[in-house]
């Protein structure tokens, strides 16, 4: 029928839960595996990446020749799954130290800013696309964003960024996705959830993103030049409040922003408690 609807969303913890339960009906586990435990750690995750996730762990755990699978085999499918696998570059000294201060930066920012996730993970293994990771993940299931943290959440995105300008007095190509998705995100507060004083409570179509080529459709504008000119200095003004806010995180946790680089170049990834260790 072509007037019916359905829609899929992702499934919640209860249900990530259910599902697993599903995939790894014939995988033995080990004592240590809690299942609960990895529900709420893959928020964001579907039926399919669950699924990925159960063989991933399984075929770890052949590799490494042990008879059931463990925890540690689920936290390498983890990582796998959700930021890629491992690449084999061979970065030389002062790239690898640029992209630790890069994640470190990410990190401290998440870490002394209030309303934000904690983060989960830090890593300076290249993997997938990316060179560096940082990673937050919510405590809960989350459906509604408050202004206050979509702020912080910007100034996170460009902490790796001020970190390097801290550092090294100069900026690198490695932000070039953090600005794209900050600069995004100050578009979606200023028009369309209505975050903006000087726009007010108004709806701008600013177009919409093509659900399989990924790029904006070219479409009509439904408002004035003088609007869209304002809609660009609200933007700029989030992004750049944004950056002050991130610059003076970090300018006042210069010391603990070090010692979390001078741990990542040493251990490669760090997990939240790692993390909380240095930072406090």
């Amino acid at each position: 029928r072509f007037d019916r609807k359905i829609v899929l969303e992702l499934p919640q913890r209860v249900a990530r839960r259910k599902i697993l339960d599903v995939h790894v009906r014939k995988i033995p586990l080990a004592d240590d595996v809690d299942l609960d435990e990895i529900a709420s750690l893959t928020i964001g995750f579907s039926g399919a990446d669950l699924r990925n996730l159960a063989n991933e762990a399984a075929l770890h755990a052949v590799k490494e020749e042990r008879k059931k699978v463990c925890m540690t085999d689920f936290d390498f499918a983890h990582d796998k799954v959700r930021m890629g696998a491992q690449r084999t570059d061979i970065l030389n000294p002062q790239e690898r130290r640029r992209i630790a201060v890069h994640e470190s930066g990410h990190a401290a920012v998440a870490h002394y800013l209030p309303n934000t996730d904690p983060v989960h993970q830090v890593s300076i293994i290249p993997r997938g696309q990316a060179l560096g990771m940082t990673e937050q993940l919510p405590e809960e299931d989350r459906h509604n964003y408050p202004e206050a943290y979509l702020k912080s959440r910007m100034a996170i995105m460009l902490g790796g960024r001020c970190a390097e300008q801290l550092v090294f007095g100069d900026v690198s190509t490695g932000a070039a996705d953090d600005l794209k998705n900050c600069t995004e995100l100050a578009k979606r507060m200023v028009a369309i959830w209505g975050m903006s004083e000087k726009l007010g409570p108004v709806h701008y179509h600013i177009g919409d993103e093509h659900p399989f080529l990924g790029y904006e459709l070219a479409q009509e504008k439904d408002f004035s030049e003088q609007t869209a000119t304002l809609i660009d200095e609200e933007v700029r003004r989030l992004v750049e409040e944004a950056n002050l806010l991130a610059k003076s995180t970090l300018e006042q946790h210069r010391d603990k922003l070090e010692a979390l680089t001078e741990r990542l170049l040493k251990d490669e990834t760090l997990d939240h408690d790692a993390v909380v260790e240095v930072l406090g």
